[in-house]
């Protein structure tokens, strides 16, 4: 319900259909009042049955009751970012080094509208489809955060870098932790995939390296709970 809802009251998104069953419908009732505030113009909801829904998706897909077919977001670049973020000291952003798994993206992007993030930066190649799996993911932060799709990842940091921006990458190898550093300026957090992390030259492009104190029997993070985390200790030492 919360990315179809967020999907429907955005007004950069162009709405072709809406399916929902009679509950479905309901739940989206504050949805439609909201867009109706904006004067958007959307299409009538057409009701269906729970099994047509059913038949439609792919197999054990959670629905609740409701489908949306949207046309994809204008896209966001580098350069548009960096002109947006120009005039804000204090901006955060998220990169991602080949984090492959949609439900993690749209985990870390739930996350990042959670803690203010203004965009997550992921790979052209190495990165998933903003499919709906990865909306679900996100449970309607893809409509508030921009994912912003680059070619060369170590290419965009130097940007960010040219920009203002400080450059933390997250690896266990890390030195010292990221609660030691000031994180009051600009900051690009960068994290890598499971398994084999940040790149090489992505770490190498990177200002610093740092790690979470994390320990114990498991020492490790899946990436979307690292990248909350992370993002909750950079809140916590700007306030």
């Amino acid at each position: 319900m919360h990315p179809v809802a967020a999907a429907w009251t955005n007004p950069e998104r162009r709405i072709h259909r809406l399916l929902a069953t009679e509950s479905g419908r309901a739940a989206l009732e504050p949805a439609f009042a909201a867009a109706r505030a904006q004067g958007l113009q959307r299409p009538e909801a057409s009701i269906v049955d729970r099994t047509e829904l059913d038949r439609m998706l792919p197999a054990g897909a959670v629905h609740q009751g409701m489908v949306i077919d949207a046309s994809p977001l204008p896209e966001v670049g580098i350069e548009d970012l960096c002109n947006e973020l120009a005039d804000e000291p204090s901006a955060v952003i998220v990169a991602l080094d080949q984090v492959t798994d949609p439900h993690n993206v749209g985990a870390i992007l739930r996350s990042a509208a959670a803690f203010g993030a203004r965009a997550v930066v992921v790979t052209e190649r190495h990165a998933p489809e903003t499919t709906g799996v990865l909306a679900k993911s996100a449970s309607g932060a893809l409509e508030a955060v921009p994912l912003v799709r680059v070619t060369n990842l170590a290419r965009a940091l130097t940007d960010l870098q040219q920009n203002g921006f400080w450059a933390v990458g997250l690896a266990e190898s890390g030195a010292s932790t990221l609660a030691k550093l000031d994180m009051t300026g600009k900051t690009v957090l960068v994290m890598g995939a499971e398994g084999s992390g940040l790149r090489r030259l992505t770490m190498d492009r990177c200002d610093t390296i740092v790690r979470l104190p994390t320990g114990g029997p498991v020492g490790s993070l899946n990436v979307s709970n690292a990248a909350a985390v992370a993002l909750y200790e950079v809140a916590r030492l700007r306030e």
